[in-house]
């Protein structure tokens, strides 16, 4: 009954020949793409269009904290925050839509490096599983908790290996 999305960048590409905003195919020529940076009002449209297609359910929106470093510190923050504007303009607008801040939990809440991998962008499996602890709270009715984490444990029971 919830629809969950996490939006990555702003920056997409545009078939040339049909204009159309694709998902850049490694099949075909570079050349046959532009690049380019979505604007505020291109990213509103497309959430109030997404909103629109969850028919009735409830939506939540959350921004990757993986950062885009190609395209420069400035680039990656420029698109972020044009998603975190149109997505803030969702939550405004829609009583259905909800947003969690996994970006925000990452860049300020952890930002010190030891939870950053070696590249220095994606987060360690210790900044993965505090992001999802947080989600866990944000998302899970308190009366349902206690399930999830005797399900956690069936799961890791499940999966110990026995020493010979």
């Amino acid at each position: 009954s919830t629809l969950i999305i996490t939006l990555g960048t702003a920056w997409c590409f545009r078939h040339n020949a049909s204009r159309k905003v694709v998902g850049n195919c490694l099949k075909h020529v570079p050349s046959e793409f532009t690049r380019f940076r979505l604007s505020l009002a291109e990213c509103i449209s497309a959430l109030d269009d997404i909103v629109s297609l969850a028919s009735g359910r409830d939506v939540v929106f959350t921004v990757s904290p993986i950062r885009h470093m190609a395209d420069g510190a400035h680039g990656n923050q420029l698109s972020k925050s044009t998603l975190l504007l149109a997505v803030d303009h969702a939550v405004e607008n829609y009583g259905n839509v909800d947003y969690f801040p996994s970006y925000e939990i990452l860049i300020d809440e952890l930002r010190d490096y030891r939870f950053y991998a070696d590249d220095m962008t994606h987060p360690t499996s210790l900044a993965e599983n505090y992001v999802f602890d947080r989600f866990m709270q944000f998302a899970l009715p308190q009366s349902e908790a206690q399930q999830l984490q005797e399900g956690m444990k069936q799961a890791r029971k499940a999966a110990h290996r026995q020493m010979s």
